[in-house]
């Protein structure tokens, strides 16, 4: 017997816990998931986190912004609750345990989870259809929230049932194998509907005619080598549907860590000067990151976006002949980047900065330069750092940076996500 896995995605989920908690209906109950509190401050509105379904239905699209919703819609706004949306997850979770084990189970986000169901269909005297009913049933009978599913012989065929078949099924539940694959979707456009195909991928084939998943599979192989390198096997095996990744080699999986990043959309626009005191907070918040993990980088990258939307992102990156994790080294050389990068004319919206190549602390170097006792001594202080932090809260310890007006850490940290805990 082949392998059958289910993807499961909950509706809309933020939406829809606000929906169930407030005793209302997400398919009939027009709400969204915002920060009103920003709308003003950030001039073209906050970004809708979430809207329910049926909203969508109506043709609002999610991830909106709340001035992009008609005024002649009334609708409730709710205030993103992030560890409540934890506990519905976990509650969801407690679900599929009921009927898979954990070592069949890998979350693929909080609203999103792959199940590899081949060894239970025999065990229940089920068909793939009917169990994935049974959970679906089961999530909404435990907690309120409505949820679709896609049902392949591989992962990747169970993603694209979900995300493309399912949503045209009345209930909601779609089942694809490589040959209906190949005989409904071959043709579908637009391409970045497809999983890990974004609009960037799609941009780059259509440089050479590929409008299609059909297109991929009969073009030179030569020419998507050239174009995406050894990626180009992901898109060939797309292509045809196969997938060669399971389950066994995603639990087994153990990442190595190559880049650590942070990126924070301001609370409001940010002048230049201003801005750089919030770069220099994610510099020392990331730099207590790879001091927790006990690495080190030599190659720093920072990303600019500007409220003046036609106005396009600046950035910069560099690489360094040492490799090291302190905060006093790398803080300056971000500040270095920043006044590189940054044009002091426009409003900032965003700030994104980067540590590439990261290795284990083992392979930190110093330059001729460095004073290493007093490297000792700042390593020493981080990870005394980390230990407080870690003990009570990331808020224990601050800085006098950090206590200025325009500084952001004390509220990002009392943030899960990004977004509002409570």
């Amino acid at each position: 017997m082949g392998k059958i896995y289910l993807c499961i995605d909950l509706k809309t989920f933020y939406a829809s816990v606000e929906c169930v908690e407030r005793g209302l209906d997400p398919l009939t109950t027009n709400l969204v998931v915002a920060d009103k509190s920003r709308t003003e401050s950030r001039g073209k509105g906050a970004i809708c986190l979430a809207i329910s379904p049926y909203l969508k239905k109506i043709g609002i699209k999610n991830r909106c912004r709340i001035y992009e919703i008609p005024e002649d819609i009334p609708y409730i706004t709710a205030l993103p609750r992030m560890k409540l949306y934890m506990k519905y997850a976990a509650d969801i979770y407690a679900v599929y345990l009921k009927y898979i084990a954990k070592e069949d189970i890998h979350v693929y986000s909080i609203d999103e989870a792959f199940l590899d169901v081949t060894p239970y269909l025999e065990l229940y005297k089920m068909s793939s259809r009917e169990l994935c009913e049974k959970i679906i049933q089961d999530i909404y009978e435990t907690t309120g929230i409505c949820a679709t599913a896609g049902i392949g012989t591989n992962l990747y065929l169970a993603k694209v049932a979900l995300d493309i078949t399912a949503k045209h099924t009345k209930e909601h539940i779609a089942y694809l194998d490589e040959e209906l694959y190949r005989k409904s979707l071959w043709h579908h456009k637009p391409l970045h509907d497809f999983w890990q195909v974004g609009r960037g991928i799609e941009s780059r084939l259509a440089k050479y005619g590929i409008e299609d998943m059909y297109d991929i599979a009969h073009i030179d192989e030569r020419l998507l080598y050239k174009e995406f390198g050894v990626n180009a096997e992901y898109l060939i095996d797309h292509a045809y549907g196969r997938e060669p990744t399971t389950m066994q080699d995603i639990k087994q999986y153990r990442s190595a860590h190559t880049s650590l990043s942070s990126n924070q959309i301001l609370f409001e626009d940010y002048a230049y000067e201003d801005a750089l005191l919030v770069m220099k907070e994610m510099v020392e918040m990331l730099v207590l990151e790879l001091t927790e993990k006990h690495l080190v980088t030599n190659h720093i990258s920072l990303r600019i976006g500007y409220s003046d939307d036609s106005y396009p992102s600046t950035g910069k990156s560099r690489k360094f002949s040492l490799r090291t994790a302190s905060c006093t080294y790398l803080t300056d050389a971000f500040v270095t980047l920043f006044k590189e990068a940054v044009n002091k004319h426009y409003l900032i919206r965003s700030i994104g900065i980067g540590f590439q190549d990261v290795v284990d602390e083992c392979r930190e170097s110093y330059t001729l330069f460095d004073d290493i006792e007093e490297r000792e001594e700042e390593k020493k202080l981080q990870n005394t750092l980390v230990e407080i932090k870690q003990k009570y809260g990331k808020n224990a310890v601050l800085k006098g940076m950090n206590l200025l007006d325009k500084a952001t850490a004390r509220k990002r940290n009392a943030l899960v996500g990004g977004h509002n805990a409570e």
